[in-house]
């Protein structure tokens, strides 16, 4: 049967880019299939695959088809998370096809690889009403 596996990022540096997402997603390295140019990153608490990190010649997308969705529970916590990452490393994206009340911010990870922090309780199925 098929499954679904994990995500993975393409990514320049691939120790920059294990410290920030393994810090980002309080997630940890594992020795699964860990080569030079491959990472495994399981979920801190022991219950699975989260992401992997593949080294990459090719350049970020600046609008990929797919990218990640983290979530928050309310804009407080959306704004602290933002700032978190912006810490760690991430940069905001001026991002150009913003909605007019945005449930989302566009960041990118030290690579340049787009992702979203999403304010679930601003989200059209978050239930607070939002756009």
């Amino acid at each position: 049967m098929l499954r679904l596996g994990f995500p993975v990022i393409g990514v320049t540096d691939l120790p920059r880019a294990v410290a920030f997402w393994s810090e980002a997603l309080d997630l940890v390295a594992t020795e699964e299939w860990r080569s030079g140019t491959w990472r495994t990153l399981d979920r801190a608490d022991g219950s699975g695959r989260a992401l992997a990190l593949m080294v990459s010649d090719s350049p970020p997308e600046p609008r990929p088809r797919l990218h990640l969705d983290l979530f928050t529970d309310s804009a407080e916590e959306q704004e602290a998370e933002v700032r978190r990452l912006v810490g760690l490393g991430a940069r905001r994206v001026d991002w150009d096809l913003y909605p007019p009340e945005p449930d989302f911010v566009v960041l990118a990870d030290p690579d340049g690889n787009i992702f979203c922090v999403v304010d679930l309780s601003h989200a059209p199925s978050g239930g607070g009403g939002g756009t």
